[in-house]
């Protein structure tokens, strides 16, 4: 089925003012900046031609249906970031209380983590299984008077080497240590909250349920061959070639045309994930048809120029695409499997920047923009919302913290909704304006996915 797509913009009184506010530059068309941008009647039925096996160089296609909210990004999706960034903090929940489908759960007996376990202060969250249920806590419990010091190093939980569809295996030494994060992931926060399955921080170096990998196969690990270029591998700290073993992106600029991309640490195990390149670095993504990404970053002008240059961008793929083939014919992307730009510089030194989705049947660019944040972080949540059957891009306040629980009510105030609802709920202000229900209705651009 053949989707079209149109756009309501929220910010004039006429198509002709809209038609006459917009500019052409460089071969694309943008209107006025917004700090909202929903993508709306989220629910498609159709097909793409998944890879069903890479062995011998040969890349072999099968097709595969999805239907429902958020398809076919419902499923597992991959988090890419191309600088010139600075990126200083990423954060993944999911619903509490099963709500909608799961994100990637740690074993009951073991957590991967790319940094140091430390013992759990007073705040801190605490994640058992009792009974096969998964259940979260504040802890309360600062131990006894004369506590013994904790040692000055520790053994360390790497996660574990994945495994190939092919028999290729790889060994995988230990992460790196790297400092305490102040509060260990809610696996499920309870019914009303959602809890953080990931974090990243780049001022306490500290990376807990996610891995840092790029397109540097046979760097230290991945592959590369003359048919197939470079897999996917694990990344250097600097992001500046690949690595043996699992490392924390430093706190530095990402550079021009240098690519960061984020998996949680759960590896991929007999053929979980499906087919994917032999040898490759191979990890799940963020699952689920509702889930809530925060970010942190900045796009500095580096005042360079040519391919990719001054030109950052931040966006989610299929899972599956770079465990194939991200550049090349050797994936889903061309046949619809999912992308979603969230903020893209589309020529060098532009400072605006769009959001576009391209998924399914469905493919269009938001002319409506965001300011590039080139002097300052900016604070953003990518909402998935299956309830609604919407997707939304929202810039936060500087104030939003990435705590370890989220209330429902102050994610709902990130999908806000309503002209009538008050945009202002604990750190869930938007940024921009004074808390006037108004002031986000005209900073709101909605693109609305409808089939034709």
């Amino acid at each position: 089925m053949k989707y079209k797509v149109t756009i309501t913009a929220l910010l004039t009184a006429s198509a002709s003012t809209v038609l006459g506010d917009a500019q052409l530059i460089k071969g694309n068309w943008y209107d006025s900046a917004v700090e909202r941008i929903m993508f709306t009647n989220w629910d498609q039925v159709g097909t793409y031609n998944k890879v069903a096996d890479m062995s011998n160089g040969q890349c072999v296609m099968e097709q595969v249906a999805f239907n429902g909210s958020m398809s076919p990004l419902d499923g597992e999706v991959s988090w890419h970031f191309r600088g010139p960034m600075h990126l200083k903090q990423f954060a993944f929940y999911t619903p509490g209380n099963n709500r909608a489908k799961r994100g990637i759960k740690p074993s009951s007996s073991e957590r991967r983590h790319v940094h140091r376990r430390q013992a759990r202060a007073v705040g801190d969250w605490v994640t058992v299984t009792m009974d096969d249920q998964i259940v979260s806590w504040p802890n309360e419990y600062a131990g006894p008077a004369s506590a013994t010091p904790a040692p000055t190093s520790s053994s360390v939980d790497a996660p574990l080497a994945p495994m190939p569809s092919s028999n290729i295996q790889a060994h995988v030494p230990s992460a790196p240590t790297a400092e305490k994060n102040p509060s260990v992931p809610a696996v499920n926060a309870g019914a009303g909250n959602w809890g953080r399955q990931a974090y990243y921080n780049a001022d306490i170096a500290t990376a807990d349920g996610l891995v840092f990998l790029n397109n540097m196969g046979g760097q230290g690990s991945g592959v590369f061959d003359y048919q197939m270029g470079n897999s996917l591998s694990y990344m250097a700290a600097d992001t500046k070639s690949g690595s043996a073993s699992p490392q924390v992106l430093a706190n530095t600029m990402i550079e021009d045309n240098s690519e960061v991309i984020i998996y949680s640490d759960k590896p991929c195990e007999r053929n979980d994930c499906g087919a994917y390149r032999p040898g490759t670095v191979a990890y799940h993504g963020f699952d689920g048809s509702s889930k809530l990404f925060l970010l942190e970053f900045d796009m500095p002008l580096s005042g360079k120029t040519g391919f990719n240059m001054d030109m950052p961008a931040t966006w989610m793929l299929n899972a599956n695409i770079p465990r194939t083939q991200q550049y090349g014919d050797c994936s889903c992307w061309a046949s619809g499997c999912g992308e979603w730009d969230v903020f893209e510089v589309l020529d060098s030194g532009n400072t605006r920047a769009i959001s576009a989705i391209h998924a399914g049947a469905t493919s269009g660019t938001e002319t409506h923009y965001f300011d590039r944040p080139v002097d300052q972080t900016i604070k953003a949540a990518v909402i998935f919302d299956s309830d609604h059957l919407t997707g939304q891009v929202v810039v936060l306040s500087d104030d939003t913290t990435f705590d370890a629980v989220i209330a429902d009510k102050v994610v709902a105030m990130y999908g806000y909704k309503s002209p009538a609802s008050s945009p202002q709920v604990g750190n869930a202000r938007i940024a921009g304006h004074g808390g006037s229900a108004g002031a986000v209705e005209k900073l709101t651009s909605v693109f609305k996915l409808g089939s034709g």
